[in-house]
Order: structure tokens, then sequence, then C-alpha cells
């Protein structure tokens, strides 16, 4: 007689969840199970599939050889699974899920409001995280499969990584209203050195942008105060204490009565906001959406 698999969607989830995070501890609570409930699905599996998924010690979970053979099968059973159900319209509203996203916070203000309000109203029981990091924990979260995708401006250069380009974004001179810069059309660089500048920390991103389109320049602004991210650099040029220099994204869309976003030139300077996704990993479907949404919003930059 053919022997009949006796296991169920859940188990292979288990399965999935231990194999990605690599600890039951981990995977127990990002499923909301506990551990010994999340064990016996994962030896569910194992005995209708007659071989061992994990070898397990007091230290650390490892997956067998049949095991990493495995996790590629389950994660396709699962998907083919989900983009089914997100075919059928009806049962759409009813999917439930969780879809991770790393963002580097500039960017959230501006790009994803929209898109997660059409993708609520779609998807209503599908939850969004996100996680707003600085440029190298987004690559990184992405990297390592904690978040499904990113919106980021590096990782053009990773082999893993795929970037899809979406808007090409300018620095710009943040001051206050009533500064001497703040009704200008422009302002070259080499005026800055005139003012109280407020800089970005060696190490971030944005820092290391700025640096080299600055590098052959003669005259480069002169830091009094130095901050890691842009939302404080934003809060204390609002609070009058200097200038600085921020992406477009990092001032509010509408403007601010307390703050002038004025181009800069000589030379101009920008980036390129993305979305990255680990390269040969195709997105679980509830992701793809997300993912597909945000491609379709790329003019919103423009």
């Amino acid at each position: 007689m053919e022997k009949i698999l006796n296991f169920d969607l859940a188990d292979l989830r288990a399965f999935l969840a231990v194999a990605d995070l690599g600890s039951f501890r981990a995977a127990s609570e990002t499923l909301h199970l506990s551990q010994s409930a999340l064990s016996r699905r994962v030896d569910k599996l194992e005995d209708a599939l007659g071989v061992a998924l994990f070898t397990r010690t007091t230290r650390k979970v490892e997956l067998t050889t049949v095991g990493r053979t495995f996790v590629h099968r389950a994660r396709n059973i699962l998907n083919e699974v989900d983009s089914s159900l997100l075919g059928i319209h009806d049962l759409a509203e009813r999917l439930s899920g969780e879809v991770t996203l790393a963002c580097v916070p500039s960017a959230v203000g501006h790009f994803l409001p929209s898109v997660f309000e059409d993708y609520h109203r779609h998807y209503p029981r599908i939850r969004i995280r996100v996680l707003d990091e600085a440029s190298s924990d987004v690559l990184l979260a992405v990297t390592r499969g904690d978040a499904d995708f990113g919106v980021t401006y590096i990782g053009t250069q990773e082999a893993d990584i795929e970037f899809m380009p979406l808007i090409e974004e300018a620095f710009v001179l943040a001051c206050p209203s009533h500064h001497l810069l703040g009704k200008r059309k422009s302002v070259a660089w080499r005026e800055l050195t005139e003012h109280h500048y407020i800089a970005l920390a060696q190490g971030s991103g944005n820092r290391f942008l700025i640096d080299q389109a600055l590098a052959h320049s003669p005259s480069r602004p002169r830091w009094f105060c130095e901050v890691n991210h842009v939302p404080a650099l934003v809060s204390l040029v609002a609070a009058g204490l200097g200038i600085g220099v921020v992406p477009r994204m990092a001032l509010p869309p509408e403007g601010h009565e307390g703050l002038s976003a004025v181009p800069l030139v000589e030379p101009q300077v920008s980036r390129t906001l993305g979305l990255i996704s680990r390269r040969g990993r195709p997105l679980r479907p509830a992701a793809q959406l997300l993912y597909d949404m945000l491609v379709a919003k790329k003019t919103y930059g423009e």
C-alpha cells in the first residue's frame, strides 16, 4: 500500500520557522507557540517523512542534509498554497500572516503610508512589521532573513542582493525658515562653511555618500555638532541650533513652518532609493504583493 503522509501546513510552517531562525525558542516566539507544541509539530513532520530534519543538541539546532534539501520543497509548497489563496478575492480578506519590511527612517513617512493603507484595505488580516533602521542594518536584516525585503539606498554591489531602483533623491540643505539661507533658491556647498553646521556621523550611509561626492572639493563644511541619525539632525535644526544636509525625504512632504529645504549645488548630491531582496529567494506571496505595490508607487518621488 502507498504510504499516506500524515502532516499539515502548520507542521511545514513550524519546520521552516526553526530552519530560518536556527532555534526552537526563537521559532516558538515568532509563531506564538509553546516550545513543546512546536517540537511536537516538527516531530510529527519527521515521523511522516521517515527522516530526521534536524540534528539537535543542548546548545544548537542544525539542519541535516535531508533537512537542507527539504527546506526548499517546503517553502515552495507553502508559496503555492498562499498564491492559490491570494488569487481568490473572497479568501484574500480572510488571509492572515505577517510581512516584515526593513526601511531607512528617512523614507518611512513619504514612501509607505499610502501603500500600507491600500495593502491593509485589501488584506486586513495580514500584519505589517516595519524595521526602521540605518542603511547597514536594513541590508543586514534582509541578508539574514529577518526582513522579507527592504527599502534603502545601499546593496547594489552585494552579490546576494537584488536591488530594484525606485527614485533618485537629492540631498538638500535643512535650515530654520528664518535663517539667512532659508529663502534662497539654491545654495553652494562652499557657502556652508560660514554657518553653524550639524553633520551626520562617520559610518552612516548618508555621510559616506556626502563625503564621496565632496572628496575633491576644496572647501567642505566643518561641523561643530555630529549626530548618528537623520531624524536627530532634523530635530536640532528645527530647534534653531544650526543647519545640516539631509535627504529630501527626511523633511515633511508638505513643508514645515519652522524648516526650509534648499537645493544644494556645486555639486548636486543624490542617492538612489530602491527595494532590496535576497537574490534567488522568491518572496512569500504576501510579501510579494506589498513589494509590487511599492514598485507601482515608484513615481512618488519623481
